[in-house]
Formats: C-alpha cells, structure tokens, sequence
C-alpha cells in the first residue's frame, strides 16, 4: 500500500489524506466512524468503486486516528469537524457529497450545515448524530466528569472503547432535537439490528431533516458495521443515486 498524503493545518496538526482524482458532478467526501479510519472495508469498496467509474473521492483520518498523527485522546467532536471541513476546503474543488459513517455521520450533517453551498447530497451510514446524548448512561457521565475519561469494552474485540470528557462535552451541541436545515437530498442506510445506533435514531434523523428528499433504507439483520457484500451493495446504490441527482 502506498504512504498517504498529508494535509497540514494551521495549527501544526497534520492530517492524512488519500485523494483519488475524477471527474464527475460532485466528488465523494468519506468521513470515517469514532476510532475507525480511511483504510476499511467500506471506505475501500467506495474507492473501488470510484475508481471504475472515474469519479473524484477523498478519504482521510481524523488527527490522532490512523496514519493521522497526534493524541487520540485529544480529539473532540469539533476537533475533528475542524478536520473535515479543512479536507474538504482544500481537497476538493465545486460541489461534493459528504458520506459518513456511524460518527461520521454525524460530522456529515454538521459539515453540510456549514457549507450548504458546495454539498449536493448527503449519505449516512449507520449515522450516530448525537451518539454522545443517548448513548451514554447516567453512570457514563458521571464516571467522565469525576475521572475525565470512560472505557468501556469494545463489541469487537481489541482495546477498549475511550470517550474523553473533553469529547463528549463537545458533543453537546445536539441536532436531533430540533429541525437540521439540510436540504439536499439526504440517503440512509441502516441495519435493525444495529447493537450500537438503534434504528431509531435513524427515524428521528429522517424526520428530523428539512429536505423534501430524505430515503431511509432499512437492512435487515444488518449490524453497525454493514460491511458484507449485500450491505455494501446497498451503500453504493445510494452513492450512485445521489450521483446521479447532482447530476
């Protein structure tokens, strides 16, 4: 595998970037999960798929995740907004469409709502906005105001799962409960059997978004993750959907 590229920011902080050129309506913005980076299985079928296609796609990691250097545990929400919206300044040129997955999702619709102008569409995967609101007990927030950090087992092995103080504070600027002034089109993909972002969550975003063009697709037995072949599937048909109304 090739070494990435690397995007410095004003601040000192640099982040890693893999940028694959095209042509095409819009260019494809992937905003990876919480503690995830560029280099998964959907973020590679994605390029994949761009690739066939000679579409514009840009990937990088959040500072302090994957190749992005610096301190996990100083990344906050708006930290790594501030990230994203610097990829998508600099990296890319005209309209784009953001796509997040799980936290990313999150980060999808806050950087729509800062650059209305220049998103075309928007797709959530597995979208977590306002995962630090409800998917944080009472016992969680106080273990992160007494100790300024919580770990909790991760689902699929590994280190633990860190939340940071500092990154849940930052999380309290909540979307859900209030209309999102989004109106591009918007496509969600989500499983009903997702242990992590319940389906819920999903439906209060749909109802949520201003746009008149907001479709909910729901996976059967599908999982947070949604990484198998079907699932994938599912996720390119509403990138190609979205292509094809910038268009």
């Amino acid at each position: 595998m090739t070494k990435p590229d690397f995007l410095q920011l004003a601040d000192g902080r640099r982040i890693a970037t893999r940028v694959r050129e095209g042509s095409g309506p819009a260019t494809l913005l992937f905003l990876p999960g919480y503690a995830s980076d560029m280099e998964g299985s959907k973020a590679l079928a994605l390029d994949a798929w761009a690739a066939e296609r000679g579409v514009g796609l840009v990937r990088f990691d959040y500072s302090g995740t994957g190749a992005s250097p610096g301190r996990f545990e100083d990344g906050t929400l708006e930290r790594w907004l501030d990230d994203a919206l610097a990829v998508a300044d600099e990296l890319t040129e005209g309209p784009f469409i953001p796509i997040g997955s799980s936290m990313g999702g999150w980060l999808a619709l806050l950087l729509a709502l800062r650059r209305p102008e220049r998103v075309r569409g928007l797709l959530g995967i597995a979208a977590a906005p306002d995962f630090t609101d409800w998917g944080y007990g009472e016992a969680d927030r106080q273990t992160l105001r007494d100790t300024g950090r919580l770990e909790r087992t991760n689902p699929y092995g590994g280190r633990s799962e860190l939340t940071t103080f500092g990154f849940w504070q930052s999380g309290q600027r909540l979307l859900l409960g209030s209309d999102i002034a989004v109106h591009q089109p918007v496509r969600l993909v989500h499983g009903d059997a997702d242990g992590e972002v319940p389906l819920a969550v999903a439906l209060r975003t749909k109802d949520a978004l201003r746009s008149a063009d907001v479709q909910l697709c729901v996976v059967k037995g599908g999982g947070h993750r949604l990484s198998g072949p079907h699932e994938i599937r599912t996720i390119l048909r509403a990138v190609a959907d979205l292509m094809e109304l910038a268009a």
